[in-house]
């Protein structure tokens, strides 16, 4: 019997991780980024991208790691279609400024067409109620660099021009994480 609670206790704290993000219907905190889109650094602020529509806003763990690549790439493909949605893509990691204006330009990944932006110490990950872990030490990402911060869980808010949250999307692969979000911006879209 002890067997069974101590392996369903770990899949317990990960569903309790996975619904401590803010919920649908809640407001979005506000906050200004040090970001990069194609390689060049600007400073994103939410409030200002609401202005011209909804803003997928997704969290990552870090630039250049498997899923990140996936997902990052897959926003990349489908960009046209958000932007036809009206949407406004960001992706939010606690990589420095420099790890993203290299991942933003990467033809691989973000193509210089996804904007992300750097929340070094997790500041903005803990206002939408995210889950941060520490660095790992020795981690390496996939061109072999040492990855030396800390990552958030894998976690996309779309939030509409009123500063709301539409939907929450968490536990969900990297690219079926994309879809949802274009599903979601896309009714978003057509409501109005």
């Amino acid at each position: 019997m002890k067997k069974i609670r101590l392996s369903i206790l770990p899949l317990a704290l990960v569903a309790a991780s996975a619904v401590a993000a803010l919920k649908d219907g809640d407001t979005a905190p506000d906050f200004k980024a040090p970001a990069s889109l194609a390689g060049k650094a600007f400073n994103f602020v939410l409030k200002d991208a609401l202005k011209k529509g909804p803003v997928v806003l997704y969290f990552y763990p870090s630039a250049y790691t498997n899923g990140c690549n996936i997902q990052a790439h897959t926003f990349a493909v489908n960009y046209d279609k958000f932007k036809a949605a009206g949407a406004t893509v960001i992706g939010v990691s606690q990589d420095s400024i420099a790890r993203l204006n290299d991942f933003s330009a990467d033809p691989e990944y973000c193509a210089g067409k996804v904007a992300v932006a750097s929340d070094e110490g997790g500041k903005i990950s803990k206002a939408y109620d995210l889950s941060v872990r520490e660095a790992s030490p020795g981690k390496k990402d996939t061109r072999g660099q040492d990855i030396d911060h800390g990552y958030t869980e894998r976690t996309t808010f779309i939030v509409t021009p009123d500063g709301k949250i539409a939907a929450t999307l968490g536990g969900l692969a990297p690219a079926t994480n994309v879809e949802k979000a274009l599903e979601a911006v896309q009714r978003i879209a057509a409501q109005r």
